[in-house]
């Protein structure tokens, strides 16, 4: 029964998306359905955390929106994401970056990396 269930999650795992770590910018393209209309949002964040795994992997990004924090956290095989930018290569020592949270301004910011 589980082979069955791996072979559809198999099919329908996405790997067109770039390879991204927290703190990393990035543009989350998301598809927007309101009614019979259909657009496509930008979420513009720093990533703050990518839970790994098959089916279930899912990253938070985070932005501030008119001074008040936004966090989303978004499915990443999931059909409503249209593609994800990577705009800069964010340089950490950790894996899940909830500190930056309490941070603002120039505290919070994050140093960039090479290319790789």
């Amino acid at each position: 029964m589980s082979n069955i269930i791996d072979k559809i999650d198999r099919e329908s795992m996405r790997h067109d998306q770039p390879e991204f770590r927290p703190g990393d910018t990035v543009k989350v393209h998301i598809r927007i359905i309101e009614g019979v209309k259909e657009r496509v949002q930008i979420f513009q964040g720093v990533v703050l955390r990518r839970k790994r795994g098959n089916m279930g992997a899912s990253f938070t990004v985070r932005k501030i929106s008119h001074g008040v924090g936004v966090e989303k956290t978004f499915a990443f095989h999931s059909p409503r994401l249209e593609k994800i930018e990577v705009l800069t290569l964010g340089r950490v020592r950790r894996s899940k970056l909830y500190y930056l949270k309490e941070l603002r301004g120039k505290a919070a910011r994050i140093r960039e990396r090479g290319l790789r």
